[in-house]
């Protein structure tokens, strides 16, 4: 008989909404009309600055692997953009060009973490989060949090729960699934807890440029030894071409660079050279009016939502998600997505995706579609609030 696959592999868990993602997938086959709120990719292709630079390098034969951290001219542009947009000077040298924000993190995880050792994670998190951890045989202590800390981390939490397997701490903001920020003095709070401590401070910013009514603050305006996560998938709308990159203090860059030259030889050559066209003002500007658009939805979405009855207790500033609570209307959240997608061909994504702290009564939208599609899907959830019944599973 075979030796069984690896304890690490069986450990990590897949995207339960894959599942409801599938059946989604065989009713739209099947002829149905069903409106995607389930999956974090916006719905605009990449701006056509950024393809026709991409174009052009492949017709100038930039198909070649890079250096691992990247070419030199894109670090300069993320550095050029952080003292722009933050008011922040970073040496290029301290930027790594990674195959999407996954790359990022999958480098933060192999330097600083140790087989048996973990970081603090909010419950809700972004799941990938954890499971890189688990790659690595490290883990994630998972914080419950909730609306009364925006569903984030603060000093209060981390002292609470750090022991003597500690190394670190892992905040997003803006946060998926909930969509809310740290705020510049919060995240300066944090970074002098965790200093305190002997700990690191990884900073998840991949949705930073997706704000609403204020901007969002980099860690690196606070505490210039955090290590930041960002990509170009999210605000850069380059979800397709699998490019990130990860900030992080002068010394641990050569060893970060030995990571990456063992883990990927490099980032994706012509994805690097198209990403440079991201900081043209032209293409800038394309960006913004995109942000708008989501703060469009945003804000028919939210009111929308709890007009029916969705309990969305904190307002998001970021991202494109709404975190939402289905208790009112009782029942399992797994169950309660089957069945918009099974009645009224409305998929999104249940709680358990996003960690264990009150999984099972929430749910996860992400608006990803224009106003007049997001329209259809609510006067759908309505109708199909008339039909829901928990007791009958």
């Amino acid at each position: 008989m075979a030796q069984p696959f690896s304890a690490r592999s069986r450990a990590i868990e897949p995207f339960h909404v894959m599942a409801l993602l599938a059946r989604a997938n065989e009713l739209q086959a099947a002829g149905h009309d069903v409106i995607h709120l389930e999956i974090g990719e916006p719905d605009f292709t990449t701006a056509e600055p950024i393809v026709r630079a991409g174009q052009a390098a492949l017709a100038a034969g930039h198909t070649r692997y890079t250096a691992a951290r990247g070419i030199p001219q894109l670090r300069q542009a993320i550095s050029a953009f952080y003292a722009s947009r933050y008011g922040v000077d970073i040496d290029p040298e301290r930027v790594l060009i990674t195959p999407g924000g996954s790359g990022a993190l999958l480098l933060a995880a192999s330097l600083l973490v140790d087989p048996g050792k973990h970081w603090l994670l909010a419950d809700p998190g972004y799941p990938c989060n954890r499971h890189f951890l688990r790659l690595v045989e490290g883990a994630a202590q998972l914080v419950p949090v909730g609306p009364e800390s925006r569903y984030q981390l603060t000093p209060q939490l981390v002292e609470r729960h750090w022991d003597g397997d500690s190394v670190g701490a892992l905040v997003a903001s803006p946060a998926n699934p909930t969509g809310t920020l740290l705020h510049k003095d919060e995240l300066a709070a944090l970074a002098s807890t965790l200093k305190q401590r002997g700990g690191h401070l990884v900073v998840d910013e991949i949705y930073h440029g997706l704000t609403y009514g204020c901007e969002a603050a980099s860690v690196l305006e606070v505490d210039d030894d955090a290590f930041v996560l960002n990509s170009f998938s999210k605000y850069f709308g380059m979800t397709g071409w699998r490019l990130g990159w990860l900030v992080a203090p002068s010394n641990a860059v050569p060893e970060l660079e030995k990571l990456a030259q063992n883990l990927y030889i490099s980032a994706p050559s012509m994805a690097q050279h198209a990403a440079l066209a991201c900081f043209e003002p032209a293409t800038l500007a394309i960006f913004e009016e995109r942000r708008h658009e989501f703060q469009r939805r945003r804000d028919y979405l939210l009111p929308a939502l709890r007009e029916l009855g969705f309990r969305i207790a904190v307002e998001p500033e970021g991202a494109f998600y709404l975190y939402a609570d289905i208790s009112s209307f009782g029942g399992d959240a797994f169950a309660f997505c089957r069945h918009f997608i099974e009645t009224e061909h409305v998929a999104f994504t249940p709680g358990l995706d996003f960690g264990r702290h009150l999984a099972g009564h929430h749910v996860r939208f992400a608006y990803t579609q224009n106003v007049e599609r997001l329209q259809q899907a609510v006067e759908r959830i309505a109708r199909g609030l008339n039909t829901w019944n928990p007791d009958a599973l």
